[in-house]
């Protein structure tokens, strides 16, 4: 196991680039403010799971794959699919439950998806988006397909059988899969360094056999670094690559939680000292990258692009009761019933 840490640039990522991925920052964060404040106000069904202050660990990865690699979420999806390129607008309306969002208001914060962008769900089930990535990692194998899948996974997941059911199968098969542990210390309300055994998830993954990285997910630069590392050796045929994004979120686990299980302090010292956002603007300054106006103009963006996704969201309609059967995808061979096993022809077995 291997500690990513910051390089001095960026090597061959262009100037524009580079602003380009703090402008994906900054439109994460915004988001996800605006989506907290329509959550706490009831216009977002079933609330939302906030990942603001993990904005790196969703860019640094997403900007070190390809277009067409494939991405799979948890249920604190927003910065992953916004970063994948899922339209602000849509994703909004998604949240709102809208027929105007990306898979017509019937999935909302936990199962944002667009299949044309490569990102293939999050998902609910703790874990469960890594099985996604595994099947579609098997999937281009088998297809000689030169495609990564990057799975996320949180600090809870880690201590969950289903997670190292996946790591171990893509092992053995030497997949193109990368499973990413985003670990921002707390399951829940659980601390997860209370219920987690050994001196990390990452080496408890090279236990599996896969090479495995420790990386500083409050920095963009090393979570490319690390994550273009990891898929080039993936599409080189080296087999599943494992990615422990050290991150931190400001929120609680869920909008409108009241946190008791950590510090006030805890929080701002996160924010003072290791917030991503203004460490990759200090970064890109530093390097005469990034002006003041600059700055100005890119957070200018960014608020009237999410205040146009808010507009749209309230704006659209619900969508029609009677088409919730649309796009439900029929048994191949058998189905269920509430009365039992079927076939596809609609008799019983």
């Amino acid at each position: 196991m291997t500690l990513t840490q910051t390089t001095p640039s960026v090597g061959d990522v262009a100037d524009d680039d580079l602003r380009s991925w703090l402008s994906d920052m900054l439109l994460i964060r915004r988001f996800e403010e605006a989506a907290e404040e329509a959550s706490l106000r009831g216009l977002v069904p079933g609330g939302i799971h906030p990942a603001i202050g993990q904005e790196a660990s969703a860019v640094g990865v997403a900007r070190a794959l390809r277009p067409d690699d494939i991405v799979t979420s948890t249920h604190r999806s927003h910065h992953h699919a916004l970063a994948k390129g899922l339209d602000p607008a849509a994703a909004m309306a998604e949240l709102f439950g809208k027929e105007t969002g990306t898979i017509g208001g019937r999935g909302g914060s936990m199962h944002l998806a667009d299949f044309d962008k490569g990102l293939w769900g999050a998902n609910a089930i703790v874990g469960g988006g890594l099985g996604l990535a595994m099947g579609s990692a098997l999937g281009a194998k088998l297809q000689g397909l030169p495609r990564v899948s990057a799975g996320y996974f949180g600090d809870g997941g880690a201590n969950v059988g289903r997670v190292w059911e996946f790591v171990n199968l893509a092992s053995v098969w030497k997949l193109p899969l990368i499973a990413i542990c985003e670990n921002n210390l707390y399951a829940v309300e659980t601390p997860s360094a209370t219920v987690t055994g050994g001196t990390s998830v990452a080496d408890r993954a090279a236990g599996f056999g896969v090479a495995s990285r420790q990386v500083d997910g409050q920095d963009v630069v090393a979570v490319y670094e690390a994550t273009r590392e990891a898929a080039e050796a993936a599409r080189a045929g080296e087999g599943a690559q494992f990615i422990e994004v050290l991150t931190y979120r400001y929120r609680g686990h869920n909008a409108g939680e009241v946190v008791t299980y950590r510090t006030d302090d805890e929080v701002e010292q996160w924010r003072s000292s290791k917030d991503p956002i203004e460490r990759f603007v200090a970064h890109l300054t530093d390097r005469g990258l990034l002006s003041s106006e600059q700055l100005t103009e890119i957070e200018k963006s960014v608020a009237e692009t999410v205040d146009h996704a808010v507009t749209f969201a309230e704006e659209s309609k619900w969508p029609d009761p009677s088409s919730a059967g649309e796009n439900v995808s029929e048994w191949n061979v058998l189905g269920w019933s509430a009365n039992g096993l079927i076939d596809n022809d609609g008799s019983k077995r």
